[in-house]
């Protein structure tokens, strides 16, 4: 019954407030009502202020609303009440009217009047217009960046930084994020017309307190002044209170920044510096030492400041003493293996600069993103990825880092660990400053920014990223590169464990016999190397115990079973319904190569240097309106020649799939792109 109840709280509660404005209640049930008010009001502030982000109240631009009905329909009841019973004196309209009009104001109407122009002024002029220009300000940049956040979003995707539900809660908050700031934009007039809608009220009760007090009570001109005067301002006084914290907890949403602290502990952080606080101390005595100055108070303000910063400097300077158990002496004539071997796969060095990123205190953002990376190329690759080791290396540039595969160095670059990276994919209009740099994984023209400038880069089309997604993203293309590298026999034998329990006599009729896990794995590795995924392991390795049959030579064998799989490799370069591109030899040119091969069975110097060079200059040029379209294709030749075509083309053209005749399915439409080897394309 419970969430019946719930459901029906906020429908119930809008018909009262309907009924507070046109039915009379007594004074005591307007004090218990007032008290409500101010209650809300306050919890509402403390909501605001201890939140860590905006989003964290997302309700408030629906509770202001409401709140603004309950303070108006309170405003009606009492308007009512003071009107009608006015006259009787003070406690006519109830207590808590009574206690602002007499404790508050000392009796008085007019310090009362001036009070109540002046609490207006504050939350009209001062803190809502303040808050509503925030407002439309954050509502209009928030929508702007949106698309540019939805980009993000998918490029974090496809860079396999997030998985699938990360990316759909992600713009879930997004979305949420610019209804709330629209929302707030709109929110804001509430708090403007609630301030215009309690002077109109004020007059309405003065007005008609002066004009029933004289014609219907018979009342002097003063006397009606005293009784309705004194209860309008009181009654004005109480909506005036909860309609000023209420601003404040609308300002401080709208001024929030993202922080893991709530609104005390960052300010608290923020102003927790000895440098903040030495140059207040300093100026402060300067002015207390000056002739006519109120020495006894600035002098105490000033000794005040001076300790605080001398107390905040202490704390900085004292070590962190952290409970951890007594360790057992170190043996220094002691060298284990573990100083001269390196049983990880996969290193990430950092300069010291970039230790921030991998803090566990500040969130370590990196090794988040490291995770998904891993993740992501997991499901892609079809095995496991091994754990990528980070640490830090002092002979290093403080912002540089570099990826290491097999203790290898295949990647590095340097990234501003304060800034964000603002990469223009074609589609940024305007100038940008910063510091001008290259995407170091697509090589894209970038530049860094201050955080700050995000949202109005992103509103001019470029793509904005954090150094953290950066460094994963080069580190998520390095590793599919060289994907073949993290495959072992570990991970060989893990593979077939799990397809053993589907396929128990499939794995029998492969490994160990006929193939050993060592060629099993050449084998593997070999297709990894041409950007064959693993995850259809099942069909490989059906395809495999069939090659094994006729021979146990591991390139001859990925060669057997290239055929099987060309459904498999062409998948990733068009869809079912569209034709695949394809960019072939000429007939004389690939005869040429042939006769190459046929002389150096070997394959080591298949390609003549001057023909190879002018064949790659030729690819290149065909292949470049392609990949500035982004349109995948692939190069089809003869059977025989694929291996020595590889070679050549994966020096300038890595991620061109090179393909036999015989991989490309029957029913598969082609188009013919360029034919490389005419005169006009192998033209020096």
């Amino acid at each position: 019954m419970a969430p019946i109840f719930r459901n029906a709280a906020l429908p119930v509660g809008t018909l009262l407030l309907v009924l507070l404005m046109v039915v009379p209640i007594p004074a005591a049930m307007l004090d218990v009502f007032f008290i409500m008010n101010i209650t809300i009001s306050l919890a509402v502030l403390m909501v605001a202020l201890n939140a860590q982000k905006p989003l964290d109240f997302s309700a408030f631009p629906t509770v202001l609303l409401f709140a603004t009905l309950f303070r108006l329909g309170l405003n009606v009841a009492s308007t009512r009440v003071v009107l009608v019973h006015g006259h009787e004196g003070e406690a006519a309209a109830g207590h808590v009217i009574e206690a602002f009009g007499t404790f508050m104001i000392g009796g008085d109407y007019v310090v009362g009047l001036f009070v109540f122009a002046i609490l207006v002024i504050i939350n009209m002029i001062v803190v809502t217009k303040g808050a509503g220009r925030v407002s439309e300000v954050s509502a209009r940049f928030t929508l702007d960046a949106l698309p540019g956040k939805q980009m993000a979003i998918d490029a974090d995707l496809n860079a396999g930084l997030l998985t699938p539900d990360e990316a759909k809660a992600r713009r879930v908050e997004v979305s949420t994020e610019a209804d709330f700031y629209g929302s707030m934009d709109g929110s804001s007039k509430f708090v403007k017309g609630d301030a215009i809608a309690a002077l109109l009220i004020l007059g309405v009760n003065i007005i008609g307190g002066l004009i029933l007090g004289t014609v219907s009570h018979g009342l002097s001109m003063g006397d009606a002044a005293r009784a309705y005067l004194l209860l309008a301002i009181g009654d004005a006084l109480v909506a005036q209170i909860p309609a000023l914290m209420l601003s404040i907890a609308a300002a401080a949403i709208v001024t929030r920044v993202t922080s893991n602290q709530d609104l005390a502990g960052q300010i608290g952080t923020q102003f927790g510096s000895a440098r903040t606080w030495t140059p207040v101390a300093v100026i402060l005595a300067l002015l207390g030492v000056l002739p006519g100055m109120p020495h006894l108070v600035i002098l105490p303000a000033a000794i005040a400041a001076g300790a605080f910063a001398w107390r905040i400097n202490r704390n900085a300077k004292r070590p962190v003493l952290t409970d951890t158990p007594d360790a057992e002496p170190v043996d220094l004539a002691r060298i284990g293996w573990e100083e001269v071997t390196d049983t990880m796969q996969v290193n990430l060095d950092i300069g010291y600069g970039l230790v921030p990123l991998v803090d566990e205190r500040r969130g370590a953002p990196l090794m988040g993103r490291i995770t998904g990376v891993r993740r992501q190329l997991s499901k892609e690759l079809g095995f496991v990825v091994s754990q990528v080791r980070v640490r830090d290396d002092i002979n290093m540039q403080p912002y540089a880092y570099r990826i290491l595969v097999g203790g290898v160095v295949v990647g590095e670059d340097s990234v501003s660990p304060d800034e964000m990276l603002a990469l223009d994919t074609g589609q940024a209009v305007g100038p940008l400053g910063g510091k001008k740099a290259k995407d170091p994984t697509f090589g894209l023209d970038a530049i860094w920014i201050a955080p700050g400038d995000a949202d109005a880069a992103t509103g001019q089309g470029y793509l904005v990223v954090d150094p953290g997604t950066v460094i994963a993203t080069h580190l998520n293309h390095k590793l599919a590169q060289h994907s073949s590298e993290l495959l072992g026999p570990d991970e060989v034998q893990s593979l077939l464990d799990g397809l053993k329990e589907h396929a128990a006599q499939l794995v029998a009729s492969l490994s160990p016999q006929p193939l050993p896990l060592t060629a099993l794995t050449q084998v593997l590795r070999g297709l990894l190397a041409e950007n064959i995924s693993l995850k259809e392991f099942r069909r490989i390795a059906s395809a495999i115990s069939v090659a094994a049959q006729k021979t146990l030579n591991a390139e001859e064998i990925i060669e057997l079973i290239r055929p099987e799989l060309g459904a498999l490799i062409i998948q990733r370069l068009c869809t079912v319904n569209e034709p695949l591109r394809v960019m072939t030899l000429e007939g004389q040119l690939e005869g040429l190569l042939g006769q190459a091969v046929r002389g150096d069975p070997a394959q080591r110097h298949t390609i003549e240097p001057d023909l190879g060079r002018r064949i790659v200059d030729a690819l290149q040029r065909a292949a470049q309106p392609l990949i500035a379209e982004a349109k995948p294709f692939a190069l089809v030749v003869q059977p025989a020649i694929r291996v020595a075509i590889r070679k050549l083309v994966k020096t300038c053209l890595p991620d061109t799939p090179v393909l036999s005749f015989f991989e490309v399915p029957e029913d598969k439409s082609v188009e013919v792109v360029a034919v490389i080897g005419a005169p006009e394309a192998l033209a020096a």
